[in-house]
């Protein structure tokens, strides 16, 4: 492990203003987003999305410090030959891979599912490296409802991450934790934050006892929001400060970094809450976004899969990424949006 090369990754993925763009849709993902714009999801049209997106310069340039990848875009190629991986580099970002194998129901744990991954990674990750990654993320899925999530899948889920994170500081990548507690549910936002706490302090937990140089990972973890169904939705102001009490209580100071997933808010929601967070500031981490659905949404239906629009989606993306990058500044209004 190379602690100063990790720590200097990781420092990289959380420049001021910037944040990452999770475009590591897994082909069936990809198909469904399609499917709401009535493309038809093949290699090529995958290819043109994303080759649209990673030559937005405006975006890239000046808020997306690293772009997530699934296996297929790592590997892929632009029109011209150019492989995609050349053109996120060349934009002064970071690329990045996916590299759970996604989740599987958890034996003897109804409604609850563990991430699956770990066999073969440490040689997968030495492939990657070889591809052009710099950065790895796994994914971990924490459902709420009466019972759950139970002990058994907190300790499973965290126990992973840390195995993953450790193999990837072994290959030079730096690892995003990502312990997802779903916002789907009726939920409270104070169940929200008790089990957020929870799946938290069992991850550092874990990351300790499996000797992960926390200075070198990235924490991307769901907000503190009121469950989907719930009859009282949490105001922004409150997210915000339920959000960083938590965190305060949980994450280690040695973090460099948290970038938030949107995990299903909309464009506005998601931008207002990491806004309203850096507002309130004096924090020991950086503050940022790791957004897909949010960074994405505008220009996927824009673009409907017509070379004539790539400009006007290419403009809708750049929108989105400077109001993130704004306020992962706290520089945000939402003026600004119209």
């Amino acid at each position: 492990m190379n602690k100063k090369t990790l720590e200097a990754i990781a420092e990289a993925m959380v420049a001021d203003g910037k944040g990452i763009l999770a475009a590591d849709e897994s082909t069936g993902t990809i198909k469904k987003r399609f499917d709401s714009i009535n493309v038809e999801s093949t290699e090529e049209s995958r290819r043109d999305y994303r080759e649209m997106l990673f030559r937005t310069e405006e975006a890239m340039r000046a808020h997306i410090s690293g772009v997530i990848l699934f296996d297929e875009t790592i590997r892929q190629k632009a029109a011209d030959g150019t492989p995609l991986t050349q053109l996120i580099a060349d934009a002064g970002s970071l690329p990045g891979i996916k590299v759970d194998g996604g989740t599987n129901d958890l034996a003897g744990h109804a409604g609850e599912t563990v991430t699956e991954g770990l066999d073969g990674l440490r040689d997968r990750l030495v492939d990657y490296h070889r591809l052009g990654a710099k950065f790895a993320k796994w994914r971990a899925v924490i459902n709420i409802a009466e019972g759950i999530p139970s002990a058994a899948c907190l300790s499973a889920n965290t126990h992973a991450l840390a195995r993953y994170a450790s193999l990837c500081q072994e290959a030079e990548i730096v690892p995003i934790v990502e312990p997802e507690v779903i916002m789907d549910g009726s939920h409270s936002v104070e169940r929200c934050y008790e089990v957020t706490s929870a799946a938290l302090t069992q991850l550092y937990a874990q990351l300790a006892e499996q000797g992960v140089h926390l200075e070198g990972t990235i924490l991307k973890p769901n907000m503190v929001v009121s469950g989907t169904g719930h009859a009282e939705q949490a105001g922004v102001q409150q997210v915000a400060e339920m959000t960083l009490d938590c965190f305060k209580k949980c994450v280690p100071e040695a973090v460099p970094g948290i970038v938030f997933l949107s995990g299903g808010q909309s464009d506005i929601d998601a931008t207002a809450h990491l806004d309203a967070m850096n507002k309130i500031g004096g924090l020991p981490w950086k503050l940022s976004f790791s957004y897909g659905r949010a960074l994405q949404a505008a220009p996927l239906k824009t673009w409907l899969g017509k070379a004539g629009n790539v400009a006007d989606a290419q403009a809708a993306f750049a929108h989105r990424a400077k109001m993130n990058g704004l306020a992962a500044q706290g520089a945000w209004d939402a003026a600004m949006e119209s």
